[in-house]
């Protein structure tokens, strides 16, 4: 085997177990933080399964599923079947998410309707300005587009 010039100097800096190891896991490097991120990516992705797998059941005011949900119900289901326990209320949701921005938003982050500082309906963001939610009364869980920009967006740790 053939190693180029740069490596030996490698070998003495770091020593030979270091750069061995870096070699055996895929030569990764782990920064603080991005464990976080990616456990919250892979929760909400699995939460966005779950209320995605709940189509077309019936809006029911206060329902938390299997059956039947409202907003916040089947957020709080979708996350609990994902892992995460999550407060009852679209109110508390907000309160108990990590808050980002229109521009960091991404699938699995819920989606919060308010008007002033009052929040009255949440989702799960699906992408491309889409969501899964229990509209209301009368109506089923569906992927629908986000009809306005009155809407706060929060991430599940």
């Amino acid at each position: 085997m053939t190693v180029p010039n740069r490596v030996p100097s490698l070998l003495t800096r770091a020593g030979t177990a270091s750069v061995l190891t870096f070699a055996a896991f895929g030569g990764g490097i782990a920064a603080p933080g991005l464990a976080a991120e990616a456990q919250a990516a892979t929760l909400g992705s699995k939460a966005l399964k779950v209320a995605a797998s709940k189509k077309g059941a019936p809006y029911r005011y206060g329902a938390t599923g299997p059956h039947a949900f409202d907003c916040s119900g089947l957020t709080l289901y979708s996350y609990k079947k994902a892992g995460k326990t999550l407060p009852r209320t679209a109110a508390q949701q907000y309160n108990r998410s990590t808050h980002v921005s229109a521009s960091k938003r991404r699938p699995g982050d819920l989606v919060f309707f308010h008007s002033g500082s009052y929040v009255y309906h949440v989702g799960i963001y699906a992408g491309s300005g889409r969501m899964w939610h229990a509209p209301k009364t009368g109506d089923v869980v569906r992927l629908q587009k986000i009809w306005t920009r009155s809407v706060w967006y929060g991430r599940v740790r």
